[in-house]
């Protein structure tokens, strides 16, 4: 026991970490963005499109859905290559189809929970197409969905961490490098747990506060 907790060892590594940590937010909010557009297109695909469109869709979201997001990464970094294939940025590209899969779900599920009464009154009031989307079915939907949203969200955040997988210079990357010089496996990944608990809470925090702003209090 007098050898746990000494994370003296980890100090000149602290920059290290925290770069790390700046890196993991940057490829978060880039899977968080994307798969919310890919998600909304999938949704609206899956609700209002024609069968092929629908099919497509289908098929993309229960492939996504039903893989483990670490064999689509190294399906997708180490496989398309063999095939020719570079994308180029695969990393937060194959993480936001993954989170774009269940992104369309819960859109799917939001826009079902509208009254299809609503669309029809806001035709008749004049309104066209797009406002009726907008206005009448979208605004409505994600309210009804925001918990599910924002909970996809913070998995996302936490998904990141496979990344390191394929030597993306992520928290758990840097922490793993910085385990390897020191020995202190337990400090090490006990701060990175540490650090991504406070990530979360900070995501959760703003998604509140973005619920409120949006809804109201009662939301």
């Amino acid at each position: 026991m007098d050898d746990l907790f000494q994370f003296d060892a980890l100090q000149p590594y602290w920059g290290l970490l925290l770069q790390g940590l700046l890196h993991t937010l940057g490829y978060a909010a880039a899977t968080i963005a994307l798969g919310v557009l890919i998600g909304a297109s999938a949704a609206l695909a899956l609700t209002y499109g024609g069968p092929v469109l629908r099919g497509a869709t289908r098929a993309y979201v229960e492939f996504f859905r039903n893989t483990p997001a670490l064999v689509q990464l190294f399906l997708i970094y180490f496989g398309l290559p063999n095939l020719g294939l570079r994308l180029a940025a695969p990393v937060a590209g194959v993480l936001s189809l993954y989170c774009g899969a269940y992104f369309a779900e819960i859109f799917r599920a939001g826009l079902l929970s509208v009254p299809r009464g609503l669309a029809e009154a806001g035709a008749a009031l004049g309104l066209r197409p797009r406002q009726v989307l907008w206005h009448v079915m979208l605004v409505p939907a994600l309210k009804n969905v925001f918990p599910a949203m924002a909970s996809q969200m913070v998995l996302a955040l936490i998904g990141t961490s496979l990344i390191s997988q394929i030597g993306v210079d992520d928290i758990f990357h840097a922490g793993s490098f910085v385990d390897s010089r020191t020995f202190r496996s337990f400090e090490v990944y006990l701060v990175i747990c540490g650090l991504y608990f406070v990530a979360v809470l900070c995501l959760r925090l703003v998604l509140a506060l973005v619920r409120r702003r949006l809804y109201g209090k009662g939301a």
